[in-house]
């Protein structure tokens, strides 16, 4: 790393982050999803379905023609996917498999650890689940009964869904499929294919590895940002490889109040931004989850997007709502809108919409918004938006 920092400024740096992630092209046409999500690196689960669940959610934003089967399909028939831990559980393409060993071991240590697991079956109880599985195929924890002992505080889960975890967590166990977002599991051997569980390179090559993708589907970051990406090495691993690394080109990077700040770039950084195409105009309604989102501080840095999900926060002292998603247009973020969908009545509701300041809800504006609602209805499965007679566009004070 040598020689002064490249500036990016602020529009290129939002053009090439929307690029990287997916969000810069118009989301119609051929649907790869395996490519997909090996673009992205990892798509996160989540349970919580308000319109769609969250991965569903981030994959449509990149490919309206996304229907949920096809993730489904991708994991339980194709065994294209994997399912293990990043920041959170997370859907990983197959061929990442081998770069992803030690973070077994690594999690497995960590499970250990962690106070709440300590309730978890010993070691014959854990090979009694093991073998039930591998004479009875693919069993989620409702197949199981053991029960809590002592009180049951709110975190404590019983001894075998813990066993569970900590078998999946050690990759002794992988997700075969999901019903209803219920896991089932399996053992690995026979949800991943041989040739990549055979397949260990040497940690040194892992942590290369994780490090090296990371940047590349950042475009640009700190150290920080690359371990955050997978959150599959440590900070220190992450900057003794930065400290090796003599083709990373160092770069400044405008925020979006004209500040600057210090930051890392593959070394065809430059040809990145010449190639990264301007982001669509198209208004598109993101999920709390998407990978533009997920990093708060990331987000802030480049858009001026003070953003949280309230979920966890009690309803009186929410600021916005329960599941409020951003919107962005073009390389802007222009407001979040309050919606939510009842599959039952057909119906996508929404509940409150709110511009961002600064931003003017034009006519055209809201025309794009409208026909968002009805790409985004069509997800859920519903056949109608209808607007709550409270909606407004005044943006809350904090």
């Amino acid at each position: 790393m040598t020689g002064a920092p490249l500036e990016i400024r602020n529009r290129d740096a939002r053009r090439l982050w929307l690029a990287s992630q997916g969000l810069a092209a118009t989301p119609t046409g051929p649907l790869d999803l395996a490519a997909l999500i090996r673009d992205l690196g990892f798509v996160q689960l989540d349970s919580i379905r308000v319109v769609a669940r969250a991965h569903h959610h981030i994959i449509w934003s990149r490919n309206q023609n996304y229907r949920e089967p096809m993730l489904d399909a991708l994991m339980r028939k194709d065994r294209g996917v994997f399912e293990h831990f990043t920041h959170d559980a997370s859907v990983i393409p197959m061929e990442f498999y081998p770069m992803w060993r030690r973070q077994f071991r690594r999690l497995e240590e960590k499970v250990r650890g962690w106070e709440w697991h300590r309730g978890m079956l010993d070691a014959k109880g854990r090979n009694a689940i093991v073998e039930r599985i591998r004479n009875e195929g693919p069993l989620s924890t409702k197949a199981f009964d053991t029960k809590i002992e002592g009180p049951r505080e709110m975190w404590r889960r019983p001894p075998h869904k813990l066993s569970l975890d900590y078998l999946w967590y050690a990759g002794d166990l992988s997700t075969s499929h999901r019903e209803n977002f219920t896991k089932f599991y399996d053992l690995t051997e026979r949800v991943i294919p041989s040739h990549h569980r055979d397949d260990e390179p040497p940690e040194s090559d892992q942590v290369d590895w994780l490090c090296r993708e990371a940047l590349g589907r950042l475009g640009f970051g700190s150290e920080g940002d690359i371990q955050r990406f997978w959150a599959a090495a440590d900070l220190a691993e992450v900057k003794d490889w930065a400290g090796r690394q003599k083709r990373l080109v160092p770069v400044r990077v405008e925020t979006h109040d004209g500040a600057w700040i210090n930051a890392l770039a593959p070394p065809d950084i430059e040809q990145r931004l010449e190639s990264a195409p301007a982001a669509t105009s198209r208004l598109r309604i993101l999920n709390p989850f998407d990978p533009v989102i997920r990093d708060r501080a990331r987000l802030q840095r480049l858009f001026g997007f003070d953003y949280r999900i309230e979920i966890f926060v009690p309803a009186a002292k929410r600021i916005w709502g329960y599941y409020v998603y951003p919107l962005l247009e073009g390389d802007r973020m222009v407001g979040r809108i309050e919606a939510k969908a009842d599959r039952a009545a057909g119906t996508l509701t929404v509940d409150n919409l709110w511009a961002e300041p600064g931003v003017q809800w034009t006519s055209a504006r809201a025309a794009k918004l409208d026909a968002e609602l009805a790409r985004f209805a069509r997800l859920a499965g519903v056949d109608s938006v209808v607007r709550n007679d409270r909606l407004k566009l005044d943006f809350p004070q904090q």
